[in-house]
């Protein structure tokens, strides 16, 4: 009865000992909710709807894309930073709701070192600079000179007050000393239409919207807004090989995490997510998306974000950018 007894007092032992580990390897254990910002369609969701299918093979659980649109994101982010912390619940994130929302609706529902665990960086997708073909300037100092010598002749089309677009607008009047004005819409689509049309003289847009435009003549590329020139528009140089250095442009995809989330799961999902952007098929899905993969480990992508946090916290502040 004894060694009974010590037997099964090891073997309590043994199970207890082992309890978090074998949770971790049972990970996970339940299908996976991928939770995105936005509506349907756009590079976020489309970023996530690419990894899913794949990640879900390397898993062995179904990945589920749920999108939870409004409040700048936030309603999403709020969302994933209650859930369990037990890898079941992803954030899918851009700089907008993850970084700059926050603090331009005023609203600390969230913050991405305290409340998050990042993963991986996803996706990046470069921005550019570009005109109406009726302006004649041919490069961004010949844009900023027209700028300076007709002040209130020339203006620049947002797709609403603090998105990456307008940030990157004011980044580029501080960095140049040149201003003017900004005309805010309710979205990307009547910006862009009234660019078409001339009614705004330029803007600012990532290169997956402007490059049909530029192809067919009805807006023409200054330079793009990245530490190198981008594939899928070669001709068009860097704002740095113009001269303009410091000014970077390029909205990110990220996955994240609540905190408190085990570390072994988020190892085993940056190196799940590795495997899948390493994919060339998949790759390919983003190039044609007009992004590129661009992985991270947690540690770098952490570095990433408060680099991110540095440059463009201030730039909201200073320019006094809230939500109507």
């Amino acid at each position: 009865m004894r060694n009974l007894l010590a037997f099964l007092a090891l073997g309590a032992a043994a199970l207890l000992s082992a309890g978090p580990g074998l949770a971790q390897q049972a990970w996970p254990s339940k299908p996976v909710r991928i939770v995105v910002p936005y509506p349907p369609g756009g590079n976020v969701d489309g970023a996530a709807r690419i990894i899913a299918s794949d990640l879900q093979k390397s898993l062995g659980q179904p990945i589920v894309v749920e999108n939870k649109a409004g409040a700048g994101g936030m309603i999403a982010g709020d969302l994933v930073a209650k859930a369990d912390p037990d890898g079941h619940t992803l954030f899918l994130a851009a700089n907008g709701p993850l970084l700059f929302s926050p603090t331009i609706y005023n609203r600390q529902l969230y913050h991405w070192k305290k409340n998050f665990v990042p993963i991986s960086r996803v996706s990046l997708t470069p921005l550019l600079v570009q005109v109406h073909p009726s302006v004649p300037a041919r490069t961004v100092p010949e844009l900023l000179a027209l700028i300076k010598a007709k002040p209130n002749a020339v203006t620049m089309a947002s797709p609403g007050a603090g998105t990456t677009n307008h940030l990157l607008s004011e980044l580029m009047q501080k960095a140049t000393g040149v201003q003017w004005t900004t005309v805010h819409y309710k979205g990307n689509a009547p910006a862009t239409n009234d660019l078409l049309g001339g009614q705004v003289q330029f803007n600012f847009d990532q290169v997956s919207v402007a490059q049909p435009y530029i192809k067919d003549g009805r807006t023409r590329a200054l330079a793009v807004i990245a530490p190198r020139r981008v594939p899928w528009l070669p001709d068009v140089p860097t704002l740095e090989e113009q001269g303009i250095k410091g000014v970077e442009g390029q909205t990110f995809t990220g996955l994240l995490a609540p905190a408190g989330t085990p570390p072994a799961v988020i190892e085993k999902l940056s190196a799940a997510l590795k495997t899948v952007l390493d994919s060339k098929a998949v790759q390919d899905r983003f190039y044609q998306a007009g992004a590129e993969v661009a992985w991270l480990s947690p540690q770098q992508f952490t570095a990433y974000l408060q680099k991110e946090e540095d440059i463009w916290i201030p730039i909201i502040k200073t320019a006094r950018i809230t939500a109507e």
